[in-house]
Order: C-alpha cells, then structure tokens, then sequence
C-alpha cells in the first residue's frame, strides 16, 4: 500500500496522485480470539499493542462486515511502514486501503469490488481523494458524495517527476482543514476549476504546464497560519519557476517536475528547504493496492 498525495495545488478534494513510497503488511487468521499487532519502522512506538484499534484492523474487520462474512476470532498483523506520518502524504488512506484489500483476499476476490472497497475506504476516511489513489494507483480523479464516492485512474504521462520534501513536524490534517473559510469567491472558484482542469492535462499529456497547471487559490495561502514554513517554501520554489504544491494537507511539498530536470530541480529544492527537511525523489504514478498482488 503507497503513499498518495491529495490536491495537488488546485485539485482541492479531488485529485489524487499514486507515490513510489510502500508500506508493507501481512495478515494471518487465529483460531484464538486475540489480535497481534506487530510494527516496524514509521510509527512503530505509537502503535505497539493498539490491537483492535489498530488502523489497519479496522479496516479489515470493516471488510468483513461490508462483505456480509463472518469476523474471524483473531487476527495477526506485521506491518512495515515507510511512509511519514501525519506529512500530507497519505498514511491514514494507505492503511485503511491495505487493510480493506486484505480483507477482501481474506474474505474472498469476488466480495468486493473496487468501487464497494472505495466507498468502505472513505466511510473510514471522510474523503475519497488519497484513499482512490492508494487503491486505483495513477492519477485518480474523485467524485460524488461520501455515501457514494467513484473514481477513474488516468495514467501519468512517462516524463512526469517528483521531488518530495518532508519535513520533521507534523500537521493533523484537521487542523489544516480547520483554518480554512466556509466560502469562497467565484473569481478564485473559476481559477481552480481551469487550473485542475489544466492539471489533468499536464500530467497525462503535456508536463511542460505542470508550473501554470499547480497554480491554487482556494486553500494554499489560506493554511499559512498552520503551516508557515511549508507556504514560504511552496512561495519561493515557484517564484523560482518549480511546480510546488502542499502534498495533501502538508506540511510536506511536492515539486511536480519531468525527468530531464529531476536533478536539477532536486537540488535547487533541497537547498531551498534548508535543514530540517529530508528530500526524496519518489515514482510517481504507479500501480495501487486493488492491482499488487
């Protein structure tokens, strides 16, 4: 299960972008009624001993139940982390979507199909964009209401790249949602709307419009008072000419670039990050949980 990340500058709740950052989980049925959790790597001291809390239990026991089965008497689950928690990067969604996909392998194939598994992953999320990413792969497209969410997969144009920087504090993405104002006008509604409609464009077809395509003005600036250091990065790496967006509710940045400037845009954003951030290149577009065996 990878990482996703939301947005994507104007694609406010509906574009979700698949990153070549994997967690890893296994899942075995006990006949005795206890649950074992085991956790290495991100997160591993928060979630020793969370048992039935578990995020990804959950998830699997909602399988079940979305499936009309039987809950089996225990469960024993390793998972491997890598992706950060609480960045903006989509953590919650890989372990929900992972954890419903290993409930439909444990409940049976033809169970649930991936729109059943899209509407469990939102009820368990609250919003559809990083959960259709996690599960589809690509770059997925969002819609509908939270009782009946769908989804399509587009692929990513080959030349697409990405530079991530994560920094070290986290942001609940609550409180990002939180700053932002219940209204909005239509002057910066019909920017998104051509902007996000540009952004399929640039990522599917023609990259060379990523830095015009990521251009946001309904929710980027207005988390400032959340997020200082993230907003000031995201400022000074497009006045430098880099397509940077918030990764989801933040406070990592994702730099959308082609792979001919990878390097160099690599370089140029790790600098401007300073210490404190880590830099990473991830792939970008890759293959979800509904379609790795």
């Amino acid at each position: 299960m990878g990482a996703t990340s939301a947005n994507l500058g104007p694609g406010f709740d509906c574009l979700g972008l698949a990153l070549g950052i994997h967690d890893e989980i296994s899942v075995e049925v006990l006949e005795r009624p206890d649950v074992v959790v085991e956790v290495s790597g991100e997160g591993a001291d928060e979630l020793a001993g969370a048992g039935e809390r578990h995020l990804v239990v959950r998830a699997i026991r909602h399988a079940f139940d979305v499936a009309g089965a039987p809950q089996p008497s225990g469960l024993h689950l390793v998972c491997r982390n890598a992706i950060p928690h609480g960045r903006g990067l989509g953590s919650s969604a890989a372990a929900v979507v992972g954890g419903l996909v290993a409930g439909r392998d444990l409940v049976g194939a033809d169970a649930l199909d991936d729109h059943l598994l899209l509407r469990a992953a939102t009820q368990l999320e609250g919003h559809p964009d990083n959960a259709a990413a996690a599960l589809l792969g690509g770059l997925t497209i969002a819609w509908g209401p939270v009782e009946e969410p769908d989804a399509v997969r587009l692929a990513v144009h080959p030349d697409v790249a990405a530079v991530l920087l994560v920094p070290t504090t986290r942001l609940a993405t609550h409180q990002a949602r939180s700053v932002l104002p219940a209204s909005v006008s239509h002057e910066d509604a019909a920017v998104n709307v051509a902007r996000t409609a540009l952004l399929v464009h640039a990522l599917t077809t023609e990259p060379s419009l990523l830095l015009p395509a990521t251009h946001d003005r309904l929710h980027q600036r207005q988390r400032a008072a959340a997020m200082p250091e993230t907003i000031a990065l995201v400022e000074r790496l497009r006045r430098d000419g880099l397509a940077a967006v918030v990764s989801g509710a933040g406070p990592s940045v994702l730099v959308l670039t082609t792979s001919a400037r990878l390097d160099s845009h690599r370089q140029h954003s790790a600098t401007a990050a300073g210490p404190g951030w880590q830099c990473l290149t991830p792939d970008v577009g890759g293959p979800g949980a509904a379609t790795v065996g």
